[in-house]
């Protein structure tokens, strides 16, 4: 990973924020990439005068917010029918309607923190948000807030400490990996207790 992100990081001054877009399209779509390192890089050349802070920033937000749409979408139409067809199975379809009831009631919020800090969870928030047919504004709204609170903070932190890039890199990405864990855990957590105190 470290190999790539080096390589990566290498097209950013050849090509500009088209990489940033590249990149983080397909990380919001699903696709493991390192975008958060490369956006820390970028701030890192804005920092260095060889780039310009508003095109890094526009490109990637807009590549994001794309790639966030691919995911809703395909939970939209692909993800539905296996919802509808777990959802028939008597057992399953009281947790299935209280998980859609708690996402489509607090989807701005979940949208907004699986972008950041829990970014980890975004491409799967994306495609539960579509196959449980969350509001495609209240999503899009939630998307184009979290999406620049995370490229606002990896470019900025890049802009602002340029000199030490990659160790606070290393550094972000760790703690918002584990971060991402003990939500998702939490999360679990909260579930298995429900479904006790309903047994």
């Amino acid at each position: 990973m470290e190999r790539l992100i080096h390589e990566l990081n290498a097209l950013i001054p050849a090509h500009g924020a088209s990489v940033l877009f590249a990149v983080a399209l397909l990380s919001c779509a699903g696709i493991p990439m390192p975008t958060s390192a490369m956006m820390m890089a970028a701030g890192a050349f804005i920092a260095a005068g060889d780039m310009h802070m508003a095109p890094v920033m526009l490109a990637t937000l807009v590549g994001a917010v794309i790639g966030d749409q691919i995911g809703y979408f395909a939970g939209r139409f692909g993800g539905e029918p296996l919802w509808q067809r777990f959802h028939r199975n008597a057992r399953l379809a009281p947790t299935m309607d209280r998980a859609q009831h708690e996402l489509d009631s607090r989807a701005l919020i979940a949208v907004v923190v699986s972008r950041f800090p829990l970014s980890a969870l975004g491409p799967w928030i994306n495609l539960a948000s579509g196959a449980t047919r969350v509001g495609w504004q209240r999503f899009s709204l939630g998307v184009l807030i979290g999406d620049g609170i995370w490229i606002l903070a990896y470019v900025g932190g890049g802009y602002v400490f340029a000199d030490n890039v990659s160790h606070l890199s290393a550094k972000m990405t760790s703690v918002l990996a584990a971060v991402a864990f003990l939500g998702l855990a939490m999360l679990i957590g909260r579930h298995l207790w429900q479904r006790h105190e309903d047994a």
